[in-house]
């Protein structure tokens, strides 16, 4: 009789070449799991066999009930800042890391569950996850790889059969998700504060070897290694700032070295532009604030850079301080100038001159002032670009305050020398229709905690395509109701 091959090809680096990093685990017994939702996408482009784990047996796995043959399944351990507060140990209270495969494209990835119970770094906790921000990170993390930006993704959601208490007794959910690793600023800083510099440097290497090959074995490879980090994040974080979403909890071990997005806890999209959006429950001094995210981001580097320092050179450290302080240094330039690139192209300037990055903050200054709708203004500019600016202008309390404006980017718009045709397809590439809008996104994470999940799946679909208009979808793209909040997201522990 023929053997079945494994479900997963896995290859456990982290398990075979970091041991003292994590603990060996297993997820927690529940009594009744289902699958909510799987990507089949995602699940092709992993080489997975979709139609072996979309069903019960796939539901176990990812509940983290059953063990797949070749999984290592671990809780990785961690330090971080928290809203600026150092913790000295935290880790995965409520994950685990079962093991990775190489994607069809040759990249190694995590599968990594999220609420599957208690591990030795739970601090407390239950270890539990809930159907409604299991559906949250689900919904986030997918209409942010639809928008272009580096993020974790979801592979399924699982329900547990499980009530948990969190404001009342809510369904127990597992989310498996996948990241090209879950390697943090906080993991090098939990060896860093224990002054265990080899295990920085063996920590630096593998991260190396999984993220930046090329620079193994370089005399000064740690460095170029800082380098690169900061300029993946500052990429990330502009992207973040152009698309109006706010992650919400910043803290160091929610910053990854690989530059993708993680952790969606109490994250949000804005509607009205604000630089002081909060919507994170715990924020009360809005530290993670939307419009001070490129700022904590670098603060976060600086503790990465405070890790890695006996890298950098071991021998003098003042000399080490001002080598990480040039790579630091160089950030502010970096994100704006990621930055500056993006908003040129969401304002359909193929080129940038000098006096552009005015015309933007002007524009901003004014939909701020005017509290008017930043994915909807954006837009709806491309309809101006053939003179018809009453759309764009019924998103501003008072339409004279922007009009001065329309006529210099018209004037900006002319020395382009394009055609019209060519700077409105562009702009409609790069400015979304549709986002995961905050009263949408609890519509339908209301009626999964009833069970009722065809408005989730309908969500997800439309957001696949974020940047087509379609008809029908119309409710989808506007703003929330003017009663809808004020509007709070929550964790989720």
């Amino acid at each position: 009789m023929t053997s079945q091959p494994p479900l997963f090809q896995f290859d456990n680096t982290y398990a075979r070449d970091l041991p003292g990093f994590y603990v060996d685990w297993q997820g927690a017994a529940v009594p009744d799991p289902k699958m909510v939702l799987f990507n089949d996408d995602l699940a092709d482009a992993l080489d997975l066999d979709a139609a072996s784990l979309s069903g019960k047996d796939g539901a176990a796995i990812f509940a983290g009930v059953s063990r797949p043959e070749g999984a290592s399944p671990l809780a990785q351990v961690y330090a971080g800042h928290q809203f600026g507060g150092f913790s000295p140990q935290l880790g995965d209270g409520r994950a685990l890391l079962i093991g990775e495969i190489i994607d069809r494209q040759g990249q190694r990835q995590d599968i990594h569950l999220k609420g599957s119970g208690r591990t030795p770094f739970s601090r407390g906790g239950d270890g539990k996850a809930v159907i409604g921000p299991v559906l949250r990170e689900y919904i986030l993390g997918e209409a942010m790889h639809a928008l272009g930006v580096p993020t974790t993704r979801a592979l399924a959601a699982v329900t547990t059969g499980e009530m948990i208490q969190r404001e009342g007794s809510k369904p127990g959910a597992v989310l498996a998700r996948v990241a090209s690793s879950h390697l943090r600023v906080g993991t090098f800083q939990f060896f860093a504060a224990r002054s265990e510099t080899d295990k920085v440097r063996q920590l630096a290497d593998y991260a190396i070897a999984r993220h930046d090959p090329d620079l193994t074995g370089e005399d000064d490879r740690y460095l170029k290694f800082f380098r690169n980090v900061i300029e993946r994040q500052a990429a990330l974080v502009s992207k973040w700032m152009l698309i109006g979403f706010v992650h919400g909890v910043m803290n160091t071990d929610n910053t990854t070295i690989s530059g993708e997005t993680i952790d969606y806890g109490p994250c949000a999209f804005i509607d009205a532009y604000d630089p002081a959006a909060v919507f994170s429950s715990i924020d009360h001094g809005g530290r993670y604030a939307f419009g001070r995210q490129p700022t904590i981001l670098q603060w976060n580097l600086a503790r990465l850079a405070e890790a890695l320092l006996p890298l950098f050179d071991a021998e003098d450290l003042d000399r080490a301080v001002g080598l990480a302080s040039a790579e630091l240094d160089r950030y502010p330039e970096l994100y704006k100038a990621a930055w500056t690139k993006g908003m040129g192209q969401k304002l359909g300037l193929e080129t940038l001159q000098d006096d552009d990055v005015q015309l933007f903050e002007e524009l901003l200054s004014t939909m701020t002032e005017q509290k008017a709708d930043y994915t909807q203004v954006f837009r709806r500019l491309s309809e101006a670009v053939n003179g018809n600016d009453k759309s764009v202008k019924t998103h501003f309390a008072d339409p004279t305050r922007v009009s001065t404006w329309l006529d210099r980017w018209m004037q900006r718009l002319a020395k382009e020398a394009r055609p019209s045709g060519e700077i409105i397809a562009s702009m409609n590439r790069t400015n979304p229709i549709y986002i995961p809008r905050n009263h949408k996104v609890e519509e339908v994470l209301s009626a999964a905690e009833r069970a009722d999940y065809a408005p989730v799946k309908a969500l997800l679909a439309m957001l696949q395509n974020p940047f087509d208009e379609r008809p029908g979808l119309e409710a989808f793209a506007e703003p929330a109701p003017t009663d809808f909040g004020p509007y709070q997201t929550f964790c989720g522990t």
